[in-house]
């Protein structure tokens, strides 16, 4: 059973791909060629916002964020606790301090009720994630943020292709960035990233600074990286963009599937606020006895993940230089209690009933 299944995507997509990934051979220019402007202009109208500026990965895509905002050492970027560690690695790489508040045990993404206490002098800018293909409260937010003329920054390595009222993610904020890993949502066969905007000056510098800083050739005015985008990667993405909104409507039904069929059983099934679609990066549970489970779904062939067992407040590389505000209870506990099923828009009925049987025998 694959937790992921990206071989029958692939058959779907693969005359297209192959075409595509002809041309580009053909035409022989694999950086910033073509691909990658009509992947941007693509992927800017999908997520509405005005400017797509496409990276080398989704890691890349936050630094760069926090490089064009011109975050550096002495500044403080709120956070959550609960995510990947690239997350806050790139606030620390900038020589700025993250600030981690606690999450919402509902959602497991940033609580927006303890942001305001977090808020210094020092702040610049508040980096929410959406986890598990959940948005983040980005109204609670950004409301906050303006009251305190911050930017806010969404982590959307997991939210690409998900809604808050209608508006998809990466088009909620200041700087919208996610990931195109091979197991994201939208993710291609290597590394790579966006970041979105409807800030013109900021998507000029996102496009210096992800070229080594050079607004024309072999001049730079700032100090930038290397961080481009390969045009076979944007081929792989623009092959997966023409299937992507039914591939998220599929995510969105076998979610709500997975939920019906355990909602009588001894487990949390994930909270979908009204006016949310999660596009289900993952399908994520609480159970107790974590371990204990995942032993019993294993010997009967279904594979689990956990993601985030270790909170980013107690990671040795993170630990010296962070600050934490207030207590982070909630996510301590959801590092010990989250569990993820098998995910993605392939799922057959038979295979998710035989998920949720096995799942309800082991708790």
């Amino acid at each position: 059973m694959q937790f992921i299944d990206l071989k029958t995507q692939q058959l779907r997509i693969r005359d297209d791909l192959d075409r595509r990934l002809a041309a580009l051979l053909d035409h022989g220019q694999y950086i910033l060629g073509p691909e990658v402007s009509e992947m941007e202009k693509d992927l800017a109208a999908y997520a509405g916002v005005d400017h797509c500026v496409s990276v080398a990965s989704g890691t890349d895509a936050l630094l760069l964020a926090l490089m064009a905002l011109d975050i550096g050492p002495g500044d403080e970027v709120i956070t959550t606790p609960f995510s990947f560690i690239a997350t806050a690695e790139v606030i620390g790489l900038i020589g700025a301090t993250p600030v981690f508040v606690d999450i919402d045990p509902m959602t497991f993404n940033l609580d927006p009720s303890l942001l305001a206490a977090a808020i210094t002098e020092r702040t610049r800018a508040i980096m929410p994630v959406g986890l598990f293909g959940l948005c983040a409260d980005m109204h609670s937010i950004n409301a906050i943020a303006a009251e305190h003329g911050l930017p806010v920054i969404e982590d959307a390595a997991q939210s690409f292709g998900a809604t808050l009222n209608g508006r998809r993610s990466c088009g909620l904020s200041t700087i919208g960035c996610t990931s195109f890993f091979p197991a994201k949502p939208l993710g291609c066969y290597g590394d790579g990233g966006a970041c979105f905007s409807n800030d013109e000056g900021i998507a000029v510098r996102l496009r210096e600074l992800r070229n080594h800083g050079q607004d024309r050739a072999y001049h730079h005015p700032r100090l930038g990286i290397n961080g481009r985008m390969d045009g076979m990667q944007a081929a792989v993405i623009l092959a997966k963009l023409k299937i992507f909104d039914e591939e998220v409507e599929e995510r969105a039904r076998i979610g709500a599937r997975y939920s019906a069929l355990l909602a009588d059983s001894e487990c949390v099934t994930p909270y979908i606020p009204s006016d949310y679609q999660s596009v289900y990066a993952q399908y994520t549970l609480q159970v107790d006895d974590r371990d204990k489970v995942r032993e019993a779904l294993q010997k009967a062939g279904v594979p689990t993940a956990v993601y985030y067992p270790i909170t980013l407040d107690q990671q040795p590389a993170l630990r010296d230089i962070a600050r934490v505000q207030g207590h982070l209870d909630v996510a301590h506990a959801m590092a010990e209690r989250v569990m993820s099923l098998p995910m993605h828009p392939y799922l057959d009925a038979e295979t998710q009933d035989h998920i949720a049987d096995v799942v309800k025998q082991a708790l």
